[in-house]
């Protein structure tokens, strides 16, 4: 109800009650109801000339302190002044959706500061892990391992030299990340043959595939040359990631195969292993920063925990999409698409 409609309404009250008490006393209904009229009218005035002054001057103070609040100085200026009909419902509907808005907001922070904490906390326990390792294997050496069993302490050696190397790898990691959230690295977007690069991948991993007795290939053999548009180094650490991963949680004597597949505009690249699965519960959070789904295996493989969060990162900086879809003692495919290139240069 607006301020004039309110007016009306006590004014049209007080003028009923004018005319009913003229009428009882001077029983002359002209008069009266001439009297009622005016005294309709001038209430009318006062009241909401003292409701506009009083009332609905400070609602809008109150409505232009919101709203500068919400948009800001500059961009309130930039507006210009503004009165609404109905401050009232307006400044109510301002602090409804602002209160709203606040409490998102305060969701938001809560759960970034319990990611914050979770983070620092992996992040600390990932350090702490090779670090004591490495202090250890030191301090055996310091307690005069290498003139009495040298054999042992060049193994001590050789785990120090590992545990090193993780902390390496968490370290670049931490870094690429770091650069790919804040918008540090630049893409150097080119067209190349995905198929070419998955078979450099394939050769540059197939050592560490035979190690673990796991055989690459891909899906779709064919001279076809299929061209995307993306930044060819970043798509080859996707690439590597996802089959390293194959490779350290598949099955000896498994399969890792990488296809790729049109889908209009797209190509759709997939990594599907015949490993030993994902539970389902887990699969939402694979892409989480040293989220492992077999925390005392992961241990024993190494690596830092962190390469499918990089892969999430770099493909999501591509403005394309990353899924995976597993089902546990069958297999797991990675996925990810690529925006599609002409095939002629040009």
């Amino acid at each position: 109800m607006t301020f004039r409609q309110i007016s009306f309404y006590i004014s049209a009250c007080f003028a009923l009650v004018v005319f009913g008490i003229l009428l009882f006393f001077l029983q002359e209904w002209k008069r009266a109801a001439m009297a009622g009229a005016v005294f309709f009218v001038v209430s009318y005035l006062i009241i909401s000339t003292i409701l506009e002054k009083t009332i609905n001057d400070r609602i809008h103070n109150l409505y232009k302190l919101i709203t500068n609040l919400k948009l800001g100085k500059d961009l309130k200026e930039a507006l210009g002044p503004y009165r609404p009909e109905n401050p009232i419902a307006e400044a109510e509907q301002e602090v409804s959706a602002w209160a709203n808005q606040k409490i998102s907001e305060i969701g938001r922070l809560k759960d970034q500061a319990k990611f914050r904490k979770e983070f620092l906390s992996n992040t600390l326990h990932e350090f702490k892990t090779p670090l004591f390792a490495v202090q250890g294997y030191i301090e055996s050496l310091q307690d005069g391992m290498l003139e009495d069993d040298p054999a042992m302490a060049m193994n001590f050696l050789t785990k120090a030299s590992r545990n090193i190397d993780r902390l390496s790898y968490l370290i670049n990691d931490l870094d690429e990340i770091g650069k790919l959230e804040s918008g540090a690295v630049v893409l150097n977007i080119e067209r190349f043959d995905i198929n070419d690069l998955i078979n450099d991948t394939i050769e540059y991993l197939e050592d560490r595939s035979s190690t673990a007795n796991i055989k690459l290939k891909m899906a779709n053999k064919t001279t076809q040359q299929i061209f995307v548009k993306a930044d060819k180094k970043k798509i080859q650490q996707v690439l590597i990631n996802l089959v390293e991963n194959s490779i350290k949680y598949g099955k000896s004597g498994g399969t890792t195969t990488i296809r790729t597949s049109p889908l209009f505009e797209q190509i759709l690249v997939e990594v599907t292993d015949n490993g030993h699965g994902i539970e389902e519960k887990n699969l939402a959070r694979v892409f989480e920063r040293f989220y492992r789904t077999d925390k005392s295996r992961s241990r024993d493989i190494g690596g830092s925990g962190l390469g499918l969060s990089i892969v999430k990162h770099i493909v999501e900086a591509h403005q394309q999409s990353v899924h995976v879809r597993s089902t546990e003692g069958i297999g797991t495919t990675f996925s990810f698409t690529l925006q599609k290139a002409k095939t002629a240069a040009g």
